[in-house]
């Protein structure tokens, strides 16, 4: 007999390739456009990779489109002084509607993302890698949204953050999944707890 986790993990592996694989395809032409837009009005790549913590604390660049300035400091946005200084003539824009998000896809069929899970931390946020860490939580593969991210997303404070992460992991199913994508699609028309 099958264990169920290792059913449930070839399942939402399974949703996560085709579902990204038809998103590509089907935004190929908006993606294009951003990209040349990002291009046309500020120097620098149109996309940024990141250097993100991965399943098991294993880095990964994950790509973004890019909302800042190529002078910003490497830090969380919530550590930055003055973040409007350093945003793109489209930044704001991009990051409100969650589009910077868009090459995310690549990872999600690459296998290092999943559409949902924790969201990846930054690779010097020690303090949210070592709390993830300690309730296990690093054992899930990061998502492009997740519990904490319809919940709060840059309002909530790292122990909050991993509260709900907590509780993410104890409670995963397909269909908590398929709740939080909702979700986040109402949260994305909204533009709630996006901070800049």
């Amino acid at each position: 007999m099958v264990p169920v986790e290792i059913t449930r993990g070839k399942m939402k592996r399974f949703f996560d390739f085709t579902a990204a694989l038809i998103l590509i395809i089907i935004m190929a032409l908006p993606i294009a456009l951003i990209a040349i837009l990002i291009k046309l009005t500020s120097a620098g790549p149109a996309i940024y990779w990141s250097e993100r913590v991965g399943k098991d604390n294993k880095n990964f660049n994950m790509p973004k489109f890019r909302t800042m300035r190529k002078d910003s400091p490497v830090v969380a946005t919530h550590l930055m002084e003055n973040v409007e200084n350093y945003l793109t003539p489209f930044g704001s824009f991009l990051r409100k509607t969650s589009l910077d998000e868009l090459p995310q896809l690549w990872s999600v069929l690459k296998g290092d993302m999943s559409f949902v899970g924790p969201r990846p931390a930054l690779f010097n946020q020690d303090d949210l890698i070592a709390l993830r860490t300690k309730k296990s939580i690093h054992q899930l593969i990061p998502g492009i949204t997740g519990w904490a991210q319809i919940n709060g997303r840059d309002d909530l404070p790292i122990p909050v953050k991993v509260e709900y992460d907590e509780y993410y992991l104890k409670n995963k199913s397909f269909f908590f999944d398929l709740k939080i994508l909702w979700n986040t699609l109402f949260k994305v028309i909204k533009k709630e707890g996006v901070a800049h």
